[in-house]
């Protein structure tokens, strides 16, 4: 973690107005300086940046806070991004807590090598040309930094020059250690830079233009570089993302490249790997539609499939698009195809509506069995999304499928909740949890928002909670903790008004007790008596969650 100390010199170093003047055109206004507000749309500026304090503050949307907050604000970054963010920018060198480290060391490394390659490009015939024939513009070239990395002979000697350790290029992803030689990861391919979203240097991809079996690779895991948590081109195109409120992913380097040099300047790709939960953070800053843009191939579709069902399961906006005859975007823009994409992009295939139509084309529904098969795998994804999508989904899930839409209304077939206190339950089962995304979101409200606590209380308690039970917990007692630093800071968490805090709950709730009722239904060992009370118990809360009654909490275990 990053020093306290250290972060109040950052702030005494820093001035507001300098940093804010990178983003807004500032003018002077008395003793303060006044522009139009970054945060919302205005004709008239009530923009209002205070020197005296280290200040800002908005008057027409209410944004306010200091150099720090701007920067997380405008960039969309956690606070350790921006504040590493403004020292690099004022050359300030932060100092860690023990034990933790900063990076700085491995960053200047890849920004020496990153610079050493791009020189190298610009001397080597054979890459240029390769970058030529797939169409790439030396504009392009130029805003993403494009290299060439040489032999390992001459990787070794460059950093020896440069006076860099051997070891310390190791620790940033350069090099490889066999047997007592050393050797270089990336050698005789296209280079192409990978940032941190702040745009801080974090590894390489590279790309053989011969025939090698592996046509990419990059840097392996380091403590700068996780591909699971990164997207290519994200530094580039998140302004235009937060923007145009559109974010579309693609497979390859090359495509991110092409794609911009069209003018679509929100792609970036994956490094590699499928979408994963670690990008599910990335994917939501300015809450962006999504548009998945894979290849047609068996390839690209079952990587369409898993993102499809990612991105429907936490309620993303956006769809799938699947570019057919071998092209991928990369092949279609330098063919002069970029009006095709634009049509493409406009109307993706929702991501619902691409799950159900692929499950249904893996299953010959023509006969009794394979369209049972497709009915309970259709069944089973409509139960991931949210009640409303699902409402959306049913008629056209059953249309495919040629069933009634009633056979696939939701069921509580799925028990996974044991009603706790109940000495005649004796196997164990795993207890119904808030997911993680409605976790963080219940906190954050409750944290902008504490008057709605007792509304959570009277309902539900800590024991409802999987990952984040501690962060709840602290947040009831009123102590620090580091998980509600984060979601308080975290702007792609949402947070609820108190008439969508009751909604959900409701929801919750409400699958809460149906796979209750469910389990008690199924317990041979509970005494008939008993069952009969928790039966009538359960379905009477059921029924008033559907009024849209809050049951409260403490009645949940009366005997």
């Amino acid at each position: 973690m990053i020093d306290n100390n250290s972060i109040e010199q950052l702030k005494q170093t820093i001035d507001i107005v300098d940093v804010i003047g990178n983003y807004v055109e500032l003018k002077k206004n008395g003793s303060n300086f006044k522009g139009l507000c970054p945060f919302h749309n205005e004709k008239t500026p009530s923009f209002i940046v205070s020197p005296t304090k280290q200040f800002y503050k908005c008057f027409g949307c209410g944004a306010g806070g200091d150099a720090i907050k701007f920067v997380m604000e405008f960039e969309k970054l956690s606070y350790p991004e921006a504040i590493e963010k403004l020292a690099s920018q004022y050359n300030f060198t932060l100092r860690y807590t023990q034990g933790s480290q900063s990076g700085a060391q491995e960053r200047h490394i890849l920004e020496t090598v990153g610079q050493w390659y791009r020189a190298n490009l610009e001397h080597n015939e054979t890459a240029k040309k390769y970058l030529r024939d797939r169409g790439v513009s030396l504009a392009s070239v130029e805003k993403f930094a494009l290299g060439y990395a040489p032999s390992s002979e001459e990787t070794l000697a460059f950093l020896q020059k440069a006076l860099i350790p051997l070891p310390k290029a190791e620790e940033a992803g350069l090099l490889g250690h066999d047997g007592g030689r050393w050797y270089a990861r990336l050698i005789e391919r296209i280079i192409f830079p990978i940032h941190s979203p702040s745009g801080m240097p974090v590894g390489f991809g590279g790309r053989t233009m011969g025939n090698h079996p592996a046509k990419y690779i990059n840097s392996p895991q380091t403590k700068l570089f996780n591909k699971s948590r990164l997207l290519y081109g994200y530094h580039l195109a998140k302004e235009q993302i937060y923007r145009k409120k559109r974010l579309i992913v693609v497979e390859g380097y090359m495509d991110v490249i092409m794609l911009h040099q069209a003018g679509f300047t929100t792609a970036v790709a994956t490094l590699g790997t499928a979408l994963t939960n670690d990008h599910l953070p990335l994917l939501k800053k300015g809450e962006p539609e999504v548009i998945v843009a894979y290849d047609g191939d068996n390839a690209g579709v079952n990587a369409a499939m898993k993102a499809a069902l990612l991105l429907s399961a936490h309620n993303f906006e956006g769809g799938v698009v699947l570019f057919g005859n071998g092209m991928d975007p990369a092949d279609m823009v330098n063919a002069g195809n970029a009006d095709a994409i634009e049509e493409l992009f406009a109307k993706p295939v929702p991501y619902a509506q691409f799950v159900i139509d692929q499950t249904v084309a893996r299953y010959d529904i023509r006969s009794p069995k394979g369209k049972e098969d497709a009915f309970h795998a259709v069944k089973n994804y409509l139960a991931t999304l949210s009640p409303f999508v699902q409402e959306k989904y049913l008629p056209y899930a059953a249309l495919r499928l040629g069933v009634n839409t009633a056979m696939l209304a939701p069921t509580t077939s799925r028990p996974s909740y044991a009603p706790r206190n109940d000495p005649a339950q004796t196997r164990p089962a795993p207890v119904l949890t808030l997911t993680d995304v409605a976790e963080e979101s219940i906190i954050k409200t409750l944290l902008k928002t504490p008057t709605l606590t007792d509304m959570v209380l009277d309902t539900m308690d800590s024991s409802m909670f999987g990952a984040h039970k501690n962060a709840f917990e602290a947040l009831l007692r009123g102590i620090e903790h580091e998980d509600l630093l984060r979601i308080e800071l975290d702007d792609t968490i949402v947070t609820y008004s108190e008439e969508e805090l009751k909604k959900q709950l409701l929801y919750f709730l409400q699958r809460y007790y149906k796979r209750a009722l469910d389990i008690i239904k199924k317990n041979d060992t509970l005494a008939f008596e008993k069952k009969i009370f928790f039966i009538r118990k359960y379905q009477d809360y059921i029924n008033r969650l559907k009024r849209g009654e809050l049951v409260p909490y403490e009645s949940h275990h009366t005997v």
